[in-house]
């Protein structure tokens, strides 16, 4: 599946985060715009982050991982790049590691080894 069919089902999936990370991507980047789908990826690892520092319980974001997972491991290069940098790269920004850890245990291996590849360690 193209990015732009990825994008505009977890828009239709996940509401609730999408209208988290909309809104951070207009703080960020301005206009939401298909065409910038790879970067609304960045704002909706940021809108994640921010609810990992708010305390919201990790369960409510199961779905969209396992989505994302599962996207990573059958998606072409676009889709795959996309998953690695502009969201799993993100993910866990300045997060403590007290409220991280319960939304890393619950990421999936293989989004898991993308972070741990860049960062060279997990997030706690």
């Amino acid at each position: 599946m193209p990015l732009l069919d990825i994008y505009c089902e977890i828009r239709e999936k996940f509401p609730i985060i999408t209208e988290k990370a909309d809104l951070e991507h207009v703080r960020n980047w301005g206009d939401i715009d298909p065409d910038f789908a790879y970067s609304w990826f960045e704002s909706l690892a940021n809108a994640l982050n921010n609810e990992m520092t708010r305390n919201v319980s990790p369960k409510k974001y199961e779905d969209i991982f396992r989505y994302l997972s599962i996207s990573f491991s059958n998606g072409d290069k676009e889709v795959r790049n996309c998953i690695d940098a502009a969201f799993t790269e993100n993910l866990f920004w300045k997060v403590e590691a007290v409220k991280a850890k319960p939304y890393w245990e619950l990421l999936p291996n293989n989004l898991k080894d993308l972070y741990v590849s860049f960062h060279r360690k997990n997030p706690l």
